[in-house]
Formats: structure tokens, C-alpha cells, sequence
């Protein structure tokens, strides 16, 4: 078995962090809005609020950048280009953002958006080897 190099080590947990951002999202909105509306149409259903709403925007939030992280991975291991600023922004960007996914849950506005820019910066990062 081939072993993966740290990015896309860090590219799996990232997918990890998403899908236990997912069950967190599911399950708080289970609890305040009930199964029978969730496994509805969901027309007309009432937006979720305080944790759960942050939980799902935080998660929605994740989808967006790991999209953008993943491709850059992708490529630099596509094109064998492997040192200590990718490792150090794949590193940025897991680090941020599950620390993120945890201050924005808890409600923490300005802590959330620097270490939003941490996440950002990592992939900055990665970029930059590429081009």
C-alpha cells in the first residue's frame, strides 16, 4: 500500500472534519426542529438558530473551502510538488479550520474570522508553490 504524503493526509482528515461537521449539523437540528420536519419537503421550514444555525453555516462554510483546498492538493501532488510550505499550509488550513468549526459553533465573531484567515493563508500557501 502506498503511503500518502502529509497534504493529502491532511486533505482525508479534512473530509473527516467535514462529515463530523455534517452529524453535528444533523443532530442539533434534529433536536430543534424534529425529525418529522427535517425528513419532510423542508418547504417552509423555520431556519434553525444559536448553535445549530452557526453549526450549519460553519459546515456550509467548510464545504465552500475544501473544494478549493482539495484542488490545490490535488494538483501538487499531481505534479510532485511536495515541501515545507504545502505541508505547512495543508497543515494551516486543517488546524484552522477545524479550530473554526469549533469557535464559530461556540459563538466566538472576531477569534472565528482569524482563524478563518489562518485556513486562508494555508492555502495561499500551497497556491503560491504552484504557480
Amino acid at each position: 500500500m502506498t503511503e500518502l504524503s502529509s497534504e493529502l493526509t491532511l486533505l482525508v482528515w479534512a473530509v473527516g472534519l467535514t462529515f463530523i461537521q455534517l452529524i453535528i449539523s444533523i443532530l442539533g437540528a434534529t433536536q430543534q426542529l424534529g425529525l418529522s420536519a427535517l425528513a419532510g419537503n423542508r418547504e417552509n421550514m423555520v431556519p434553525t438558530s444559536g448553535w445549530v444555525g452557526r453549526a450549519q453555516r460553519a459546515h456550509v462554510n467548510m464545504l465552500e473551502n475544501l473544494v478549493l483546498f482539495a484542488i490545490l492538493v490535488i494538483v501538487a501532488g499531481l505534479i510532485g510538488v511536495s515541501n515545507d510550505l504545502t505541508i505547512l499550509g495543508s497543515q494551516l488550513f486543517f488546524w484552522g479550520r477545524l479550530a473554526y468549526a469549533v469557535i464559530y459553533i461556540v459563538g466566538i465573531p472576531w477569534l472565528r474570522t482569524a482563524v478563518f484567515l489562518i485556513s486562508i493563508l494555508g492555502m495561499i500557501l500551497i497556491f503560491l508553490q504552484l504557480v
